[in-house]
């Protein structure tokens, strides 16, 4: 069952520190939009059933990526698409959202989105794999 909006957004404006409403919704339609150029098929399909509507359309109708982004650039692009965002702020807006989809996801959701996105995406999502 898919995570209602207003505590998708709650969830992202406590993790994320906002002051308000619109910088954590802000924070989420970028990190999704981008996310789901990374993201194909079933998993896309299963990650997008968790998240409230408006929140699945945007990861199911993503910015097109040329190629999978590394973390690192995946920091870049959140900073290049946030009004006023540095690498450090982006990384922080990134945190907060990610680690609520994660929460939305479940463990085995997480671990199947993960195997999708180049290596290093694991701390992104607060969920850090052994090596």
């Amino acid at each position: 069952m898919p995570m209602r909006q207003e505590a998708f957004l709650e969830h992202v404006q406590e993790r994320g520190e906002y002051r308000t409403r619109e910088e954590a919704e802000r924070a989420a339609r970028v990190v999704l939009a981008l996310l789901g150029a990374h993201l194909v098929g079933a998993v896309r399909a299963a990650l997008a059933a968790r998240l409230p509507e408006t929140y699945a359309l945007i990861l199911l109708n993503p910015l097109q990526a040329a190629e999978p982004l590394s973390p690192e650039r995946f920091v870049r692009a959140t900073a290049a698409w946030i009004e006023g965002a540095t690498e450090k702020t982006a990384l922080w807006d990134i945190g907060a959202v990610l680690s609520v989809v994660a929460a939305a996801a479940g463990e085995a959701l997480t671990r199947e989105v993960l195997l999708q996105l180049p290596p290093g995406y694991d701390l992104l999502f607060g969920h850090p794999q052994p090596t």
